[in-house]
């Protein structure tokens, strides 16, 4: 049923305070416009209600609108002088303090379903996600035929990881009001949500067929593009986005992320620098930009990026790992080893972040150290064959032989690469296997005969061997 039906089956003419407070809560003014066509307005609102108006930002057309609409009754629209505060100090953002004086009205007023909606609103301003979704649904009990209401409730929904019941408020907002772009927007992150991206997709068409320059469509459309695993479709998404809001910095590091998943490491590069210049203190950004120059081999700037992201954010726990690689590039072991350990706080169980702490160890003489990590890792995933190859050097390094051939077999039961052929080779010289050495040798260089050393290695061995012969 359309609002227009809604309104003719009773819905009740419309009080400016109730305007005010939807215009807090950001409703639209072409949409509050339209509410005031369909229902109409209950009495002649006096000159604190027009002032509220005004101080919530309506515009000339919206207030003369309400002025020459017929009331529905012959007593006058009164609205609190408090109303009209609420509007400026949301118009200049100061949402603690318009989130008190909600708080106020509510409390004078528990019976107001658009009080309710515009604290709902600021509180989700504030990220206040539980108390935003009390409001909104108690602003939905007391006034259920508003579109915009159940569109709330179906973002908050979305993000609490919901997307059932965000599909269920979406459809529910589109049944009233057929048109509305944003409950398509919201029925588009709900099939996002669970996965399913054509309907997702499908559910955006629609939203930009009502309302086609809405930049946050476009976002939305990229994230469930590159899910779907279209990189190309996903950046042309993002680019609508920018050309429509070029200060959109979510949207420049998305796009970001899609072109180095592209390996356009130096595009994305251009993307997270423009994200970085609009939001200089949002660390992901920072992180994913050190990340990039990183896979660039870019270890300089890498390492600036990341130091400065934990001058800018000293909580941030990401991009510790990529931190070490370009440390690790540029020989400086031990500040590398500093945040390997910390990868390997963040995540205890996580098997290559101890096999790299281990082999860092290694690097710099800790080989005990360095032994311990990498049998931490083995344990924890016993089909690496990197993991099994490190051992097998640490256990070489101390000179425990017969160790470190059982490891080099492993990781070559894993990988049979040339390198493990070589290594395992190496152990068994030292065991006096030289004929299994030599057959590990000459499969090496078979596999790989554009590297010398494992001919070289072969050649050495013969002569050992002709040498122990003659003797």
């Amino acid at each position: 049923m359309s609002t227009l039906a809604l309104a003719s089956a009773g819905a009740s003419p419309l009080h400016v305070n109730q305007i005010v407070a939807w215009m807090v809560g950001e409703i639209p003014e072409a949409r509050l416009s339209q509410l005031v066509d369909q229902r109409g307005i209950a009495s002649t609102p006096d000159d604190f209600c027009i002032k509220a108006l005004r101080g919530a930002g309506a515009q000339r057309q919206l207030v003369e609108k309400i002025r020459k609409a017929h009331p529905a009754t012959s007593l006058n629209d009164e609205c609190t002088p408090k109303l009209e505060r609420i509007g400026k100090l949301a118009q200049q953002q100061d949402y603690v303090e318009v989130e008190r004086l909600l708080k106020e009205l509510v409390q004078q007023d528990p019976a107001n379903a658009a009080y309710h909606f515009a604290l709902g609103a600021i509180l989700r301003r504030e990220e206040k996600w539980d108390e935003a979704f009390d409001e909104f649904s108690e602003s939905a009990r007391l006034m259920p035929d508003l579109s915009e209401t159940h569109s709330r409730l179906a973002f908050l929904f979305f993000r609490s990881d919901d997307p059932e019941n965000a599909i269920a408020e979406a459809r529910t907002a589109l049944s009233m009001d057929p048109g509305n772009a944003e409950g398509y927007k919201l029925l588009g992150l709900g099939f996002y949500g669970s996965g399913r991206y054509e309907a997702a997709l499908h559910a955006f068409q629609e939203s930009l067929a009502s309302s086609p320059s809405n930049p946050d469509v476009y976002y939305d459309m990229g994230m469930a593009l590159r899910d779907k695993g279209d990189l190309t479709g996903a950046a042309a998404a993002y680019r609508d986005a920018i050309r429509l809001k070029p200060s959109y910095w979510e949207a420049h590091s998305n796009l970001g992320l899609v072109l180095h998943d592209q390996h356009k490491l130096d595009e994305a590069i251009v993307e997270y620098q423009e994200a970085k210049r609009l939001a200089p203190n949002e660390p992901a950004v920072r992180s994913n930009l050190g990340s990039s120059y990183c896979d660039q081999g870019a270890f300089d700037a890498a390492i600036r990026e990341f130091r400065d992201l934990a001058r800018v954010a000293p909580t941030w726990q990401a991009g510790h790992a990529c931190m070490a690689k370009a440390l690790m590039a540029k020989h400086e072991y031990e500040a590398a080893i500093s945040e390997l350990r910390l990868t390997v706080e963040q995540n205890p169980t996580g098997a290559a972040e101890h096999r790299v702490l281990g082999q860092a160890l290694m690097l710099t003489g800790k080989d005990q150290e360095g032994l311990r990590e990498l049998q931490i890792a083995i344990t924890l995933n016993p089909d690496s064959a990197a993991a099994h190859h490190y051992l097998g050097t640490a256990f070489n390094s101390l000179k425990d032989y017969r160790r470190a051939a059982k490891e080099f077999q492993e990781a070559l039961r894993l990988e049979p690469s040339a390198d493990n052929h070589y290594y395992l080779a190496a152990c068994l010289i030292n065991l006096g296997s030289y004929d299994e050495a030599l057959a590990e040798l000459e499969t090496a260089a078979r596999l790989d005969p554009e590297k010398p050393v494992y001919r070289a290695r072969k050649d050495e061995l013969l002569r050992i061997i002709k040498a122990g012969e003659t003797r």
